[in-house]
């Protein structure tokens, strides 16, 4: 009996030798159909192919596609275990061809694997296909020899698929296995087709037509083929099954959840282990695709698949945390096909056990009060919807959980009087909102996020997506579009921009709808919603278009490079300067990183150098940098780092990287920086390239501001520093530690240089050295010497009042430096007369008259300054006649 692993590969290896790519899955996300929630279908990955807005170097492919349908549209979740064949994740095997062969080739494809390769009974087949589309019925005839009686012609929408209401179209053929006489159910196109007698096993899609919005349709130039078929589905045929339930993959999955649980697989319990076992695979594979637990979008859709599951585990009379532990049995099924999974384990394992352990501290006490409630009710009616409100405010139960739970009690719950109860609490939100402070500006971004919800942030793991246009926004207020030349706010459903916070700036690029190109210069949020702040730059823009979006790849690595080296340089801190190191903000810019941190004096030159060493080591580790989630609490035991500014919910991201190095021993295996952290980092450290500290500085009392430089900004600084060095050993012909030699000998020579010149030019403004000088004159019983000097500046002055006050013995002097056209005014009064004369009172009263203010200093020696020197004999008469009294 083959297994599924053995079908899958059959059928990718039986495309291969005929010619075909394998083309690896796509994630769960999926980054080029912003209006699907998950990836639903083996096509979404090739949308833009088949509609000629990509190319790629091959025109035949043929994938094993994981896909999730539990939200939006498409959603199996209610059905999930209580039916043989719903799912909410499963495998979809397709072959492609994008304008190679076409019916003529994909209809032989199809017979020859079914019938010889997975050795079907032709006898067991029969088709369906669109009652127009002869082709096709004729094909059938041809190469499997089917009767008219086994190709039956499907005038619904059934057989006619559509991308959109326009677009790419055409009809499909079908595949149905007959189980035989025994089971119930007939033929697709009967009254009875919904039975389970006939079962689709694969359709083909004969994409040939493109549809118009008025309905009219032509061929088009380049005919493609898009096919799909569910693993489960065909593995519970080939291994003689009816429920898919039943393959040895999930029967594994099953069993895993009976030995956790200690239950009979096929007991009372058997519900409960079949939910458990395809919630296992999907909330595994979302959260390997880096889908995370919240309370909107798609982490909401992964929280209530989770504890849906977790539900189930604790009517199997589990305890404690169940899922995490049935991780290992799925990795070991799926992990070949799939090697995401092994690679994300641990974080799935985490996040499951985390999930549960939170989730199973109010379930208890949500199901009390369930069971409380409706045993006030009478046998048929629904529950109240604010009572099921009530379980998801407060007890986190989401309503289908609720709904459920009382599926197996065959009853309903009042949706109209929930809904009505969850209008009213946005109504208490909002008016509590409006009465915050927050700017009146900032009210619609709250009407934007209560109408179109958050944006789904994908920038994680990628840079190019697409989204569809939630709202535009210009100078305040909502408009349907926007010309080129305009400047818009842009409010998507999903982007790969990382608005700005923690630290971290916003990110730029380019958003293209089929109208127009937007730059994007800022990304911010508000309210949950993500702002892009654009320029429309080529035609027009418009709400509700889907949008091309792609990040400058460039400036986002700059950026990463600086985040991840903040975080490990301010581990490098801690260890050695110091546990008392706390950031103090931070910036994670393109072009360099700034961080602040307490600490209450300057760093030493040996401290810089210690620290630059260590990030530089951890680069060279080139670690992977991890992310783990958990909450704030389980973090900070661990030793996370909170970061200055940021707020955390019930759930944070935990950011590691590179290990603890034992001297002379290499790696202990600790983890070097462990951080609560929201932002976008490297991959791998060594892409951070290389690490240089700038300037380390005061910000402010008790804050010391580092900065420095990442990549290849760091190479040009130490390159620009290196070009300097190499000029000046040039200029001094000297190299290395002699530079330092030569430099202090300079320094030193300079210094006695400038103390002989000054002195010569002190010597020269008195005259020459000697007794030559000005003559003193007597007011008021005082000595004045008073002097209008060139040649000198201010500095000069001091010394040669300090000179001439010697050689009065006592007495006062004024001397005025004419400083190119400005005035140096200096004044000095001997100790016996400052108590009749101030100096300070001296150029108070010379200042002013040069065209300048105040002026001060000691009753023995002050000085000041004037605009207009030419005024210098007019200042020395005011002294005088200050002195003269």
């Amino acid at each position: 009996m083959p297994s599924l692993n053995d079908i899958r590969s059959t059928f990718l290896d039986y495309f291969a030798r005929n010619g075909h790519e394998v083309v690896p899955s796509s994630p769960l996300v999926p980054r080029n159909d912003p209006t699907l929630m998950f990836v639903n279908s083996g096509m979404v990955q090739f949308k833009n192919v088949f509609t000629g807005v990509e190319h790629r170097d091959y025109t035949r492919a043929t994938t094993a596609q994981k896909c999730v349908r539990a939200g939006g549209k498409h959603n199996d979740l209610d059905n999930v275990g209580y039916t043989a064949r719903h799912h909410t994740f499963f495998e979809m095997l397709g072959n492609f061809s994008f304008g190679d062969y076409f019916k003529e080739g994909a209809i032989p494809f199809a017979w020859e694997l079914l019938t010889r390769d997975f050795g079907i009974p032709k006898d067991k087949l029969l088709v369906t296909v669109y009652h127009t589309d002869d082709e096709a019925a004729d094909l059938w005839k041809k190469v499997a020899g089917l009767p008219d009686e086994r190709i039956i012609r499907i005038a619904t929408s059934d057989n006619f698929w559509q991308m959109g209401p326009t677009g790419p179209c055409g009809p499909c053929t079908e595949i149905f296995f007959d189980h035989g006489e025994h089971v119930a159910g007939g033929p697709p196109g009967s009254p009875d087709e919904d039975g389970d007698r006939f079962i689709e096993i694969w359709n083909l899609v004969f994409m040939q037509n493109e549809q118009f919005e008025d309905g009219s349709m032509i061929d088009l130039a380049a005919q493609s083929i898009d096919t799909g078929m569910g693993l489960e589905r065909i593995g519970a045929l080939l291994q003689g099954k009816h429920d898919n339930y039943d393959t040895d993959l999930m029967r594994s999955l099953i069993e895993a959840s009976a030995h956790a649980t200690s239950t009979d697989p096929d007991g009372p319990g058997r519900i409960h282990h079949r939910v458990i076992a395809d919630h296992l695979r999907s909330t595994s594979f979302l959260i390997a695709d880096g889908v995370m637990p919240a309370n909107e979008g798609r982490g909401n859709v992964l929280r209530r698949i989770m504890r849906r599951a977790m539900r189930h585990a604790h009517q199997l009379g589990a305890e404690d945390p169940v899922m995490f532990r049935l991780v290992p049995a799925l990795v070991r099924q799926m992990a070949a096909a799939y090697p995401e999974l092994g690679r994300a384990q641990a974080l799935i394992e985490e996040t499951l056990k985390l999930e549960e352990t939170r989730f199973q501290q109010t379930l208890a006490r949500g199901l009390r009060l369930l069971e409380d409630e409706v045993g006030r009710l009478a046998e048929d009616a629904p529950l109240p919807g604010d009572v099921a409100f009530k379980l998801y405010d407060t007890y986190g139960f989401p309503l289908d959980l609720t709904q459920d739970a009382l599926r197996e009690q065959g009853r309903a719950v009042d949706v109209a009087g929930f809904e009505a109860a969850m209008a009213e609490q946005k109504a208490k939100a909002r008016a509590s909102w409006a009465g915050s402070g927050e700017t009146k500006d900032a009210a619609i971004w709250f009407d934007i996020a209560e109408e179109i919800g958050a944006t789904e942030f994908l920038g994680y793991d990628t840079e190019t997506a697409e989204g569809q246009i939630g709202a535009l926004v210009v100078d305040g207020a909502r408009v349907k579009e926007a010309a080129a030349g305009q400047a818009i706010q842009i409010v998507l459903n999903q982007s790969p921009f990382y608005a700005e916070a923690g630290g971290q700036v916003g990110d730029t690029g380019l958003l293209k709808t089929e109208t127009g190109v937007a730059r994007i210069t800022d990304t911010k949020k508000s309210q949950g919603v993500f702002i892009h702040f654009a320029e429309v730059t080529e035609g027009r823009i418009a709400a509700g278009q889907g949008a091309e979006l792609a990040v400058d790849h460039a400036r986002r690595s700059a950026i990463r490079a600086n985040h991840s080296a903040t975080h490990l340089l301010n581990e490098a801190l801690r260890r050695t300067l110091g546990d008392h190191i706390a950031q103090r903000g931070s910036l994670n810019a393109p072009d360099r990183l700034r961080f602040d941190f307490s600490h209450a004096k300057a760093m030493t030159a040996d401290e810089i150098a210690e620290v630059e060493r260590e990030v530089n080591a951890m680069i060279r580790q080139n670690g992977a940098v991890t992310t783990r989630i958990m909450t704030p609490d389980e973090a900070r035991a661990q030793g996370a780092q909170a970061l200055f500014g940021e707020k955390y919910g019930d759930e944070v991201r935990v950011v590691a990287m590179g290990t603890m190095q034992e001297s002379g021993k290499g790696s202990d295996g600790r983890t070097y920086s462990l951080e609560l952290c929201g932002g976008t980092h490297v991959a791998l450290l060594g892409e951070i390239g290389t690490f240089a500290l700038t300037s380390e500085s005061a910000s402010s009392a008790g804050v010391r501001r580092i900065e420095a430089l990442t990549g290849e900004a760091a190479l040009a600084a130490l390159r620009a520093r290196d070009k300097v060095l190499s000029g000046v050993e040039a200029a001094l012909k000297a190299s290395g530690p002699e530079v330092i030699d030569r430099v202090q000998a300079l320094l030193e020579e300079r210094r006695a240089l400038t103390n002989e010149v000054a002195q010569l030019r002190r010597e020269l403004a008195m005259g020459g050295g000697g007794e030559i000088g000005p003559e003193a004159k007597e007011i008021n019983g005082v000595k004045l010497i008073s002097q209008v000097l060139s040649g000198v500046s201010g500095k000069d002055l001091p010394a040669l009042i300090d000179a001439l006050k010697d050689r009065l013995g006592s007495g006062a002097v004024l001397l005025i430096a004419d400083t190119g056209g400005k005035a140096a005014v200096a004044a000095g009064v001997t100790e016996d007369l400052t108590g009749r004369v101030s100096a300070v009172e001296m150029v108070r009263a010379a200042v002013p008259v040069l065209g300048g203010k105040g002026g001060g200093g000691r009753p023995d020696m002050a000085q000041g300054g004037g605009a207009d020197a030419a005024k210098a004999q007019a200042a020395i008469a005011a002294v005088e006649a200050m002195i003269g009294g």
